[in-house]
């Protein structure tokens, strides 16, 4: 059965979102009996979409976790380093290199702008990194840098979506849910796709971790910043553990009646998703207490238990996927520095760069970097043209760039301690080895051991997947 008539027998399996958002007893919150569905609890029911599922060949990894850095990192003040900037420093932009292009807020004749921070090499790989990155030099030759990313969108939300879904338009599904739904999960009591997020809010809103045209279990459930990780997982006052059981068994054989005589799946899985949302009410809570980590593991990533951070962001997601959940999405939206480019850069590495470095180190510690993939970047990066006046009249920063742009991955059976494709002198155009989001999309779905263009769904009379009808698995990339 291949997944496009598997997904036809599923979805008849799964309640639609209208039955999840009536509410439901017991202070058991919507959200999670919307996003998720738990082993079964009767014989009766025929499969449980999230079970662990076989991909088309066996793959290095089994799981992701998504560092998006939103809002468009420079490459230029971090990983792409361009001593011709320096030369042309406050010249205009060669006229022959914007023929055609489409900029987001700058005037074609911007002045180049160079970098004001240090680049160094690094590790046995030669890797450059600027003085901003403390912390992940100490990784080089555990990453794989890529140079040469594109994509289509030039403004954030189209971009961003882009990034997630492998489109510009609303409605597509996102990575995790392609990713859950080829997989499935490997956890019994916490969601298969977990979102995280510190600084502001995305641009593209809950489409990105939505599951589009798939069913909702697939779709991403978002922890809360503070209290319960889901509105409404804690009992009200008063009502005891024994007490609930009580009352969810009384549920449940009611239900079960009603299955018995009518064999309406759909009650089968609302049976399911209640025991879900109270088997989390033990296993969450249990999640987010980083207090039961050692002050060394703590110290390794700069973590605060108790505060929302990216920093403790990294380390949930350690702790996620050691509880078997497939994809966890952090969102970061703090890099869109159109003015003080070097001073934003500086602070967002400030608070970003030991935790991404401690999470590296801290899974290969634990056996678990060789089949998991770590995916940093956003959603397209920065111009070598200054939005400003290169005399410090004015903000001094940088446009959103779509031609260009640098992402690193590391684990899950990419090739460490390379750096792949390059730009061109000022860094405004790739140079060789272009990489599409598309591309990386392939890439890392290859590397969970599926063939990306055969991972589709029908949908309003055509096949989709998540790199539409593109895509190039970079094989210089692979282990």
């Amino acid at each position: 059965m291949n997944y496009a008539e598997e997904i036809k027998i599923e979805s008849r399996r799964l309640v639609t979102r209208r039955h999840f958002f009536g509410g439901c007893a017991m202070g058991l919150g919507s959200m999670a009996l919307a996003s998720l569905l738990g082993p079964t609890v009767d014989a009766q029911v025929a499969a449980n979409p999230l079970a662990p599922k076989r991909p088309h060949f066996p793959g290095k990894a089994k799981r992701i976790i998504y560092l998006f850095q939103a809002g468009g990192p420079s490459q230029l003040e971090m990983f792409d380093n361009k001593p011709g900037l320096a030369k042309y420093n406050g010249k205009p932009c060669p006229p022959e290199l914007l023929k055609g292009q489409t900029l987001a807020f700058i005037k074609p004749d911007a002045a180049l702008f160079a970098t004001q921070f240090k680049f160094a090499k690094h590790g046995q790989s030669g890797a450059e990194m600027s003085e901003a990155l403390v912390h992940l030099p100490r990784v080089a030759d555990r990453l794989t840098i890529i140079k040469s990313m594109m994509t289509d969108a030039i403004n954030h939300a189209p971009a961003q979506i882009m990034m997630q879904t492998g489109s510009v338009q609303f409605g597509r599904p996102s990575f995790g849910s392609w990713v859950t739904y080829g997989l499935g999960s490997e956890s019994q009591d916490l969601p298969a796709f977990v979102v995280l997020s510190s600084a502001g809010g995305t641009s593209g809103g809950s489409s990105l971790w939505g599951s589009g045209f798939l069913p909702t279990v697939y779709q991403g459930v978002p922890f809360r910043r503070s209290g319960d990780p889901i509105l409404s997982l804690a009992s009200p006052r008063g009502i005891s553990r024994e007490v609930q059981r009580d009352t969810l068994d009384a549920l449940r054989d009611l239900n079960q009646r009603l299955l018995d005589k009518t064999g309406d799946g759909e009650i089968s899985t609302r049976i399911n998703s209640f025991e879900m949302a109270y088997r989390m009410q033990e296993s969450a809570p249990e999640l987010m207490d980083l207090g039961r980590e050692s002050a060394a593991t703590l110290e390794l990533y700069g973590a605060e238990p108790g505060r929302n951070t990216y920093a403790n962001n990294c380390l949930l997601a350690r702790r996620l996927i050691e509880r078997g959940v497939r994809f966890i999405q952090l969102y970061h939206e703090a890099w869109d520095h159109h003015g003080q480019v070097h001073k934003g850069t500086k602070a967002q590495c400030a608070e970003t760069d030991r935790a991404n470095t401690a999470l590296i180190l801290d899974l290969q510690q634990r056996g678990l970097l060789d089949d998991t993939i770590i995916i940093w970047g956003g959603e397209f990066g920065r111009t070598p043209m200054i939005q400003g006046e290169p005399d410090g009249s004015n903000a001094l920063g940088r446009d959103h760039h779509n031609k260009a742009f640098t992402m690193w991955v590391a684990g899950g059976g990419f090739k460490p301690g390379i750096t792949f494709g390059e730009t061109d002198e000022i860094g405004f155009n790739v140079a060789s080895d272009p990489v599409h989001v598309h591309d990386l999309h392939a890439t890392i779905l290859h590397l969970l051991g599926f063939d990306h263009t055969k991972l589709t769904v029908r949908f309003q009379g055509r096949d989709f997947r998540l790199t539409d009808v593109h895509g190039v698995v970079q094989e210089p990339l692979l282990a």
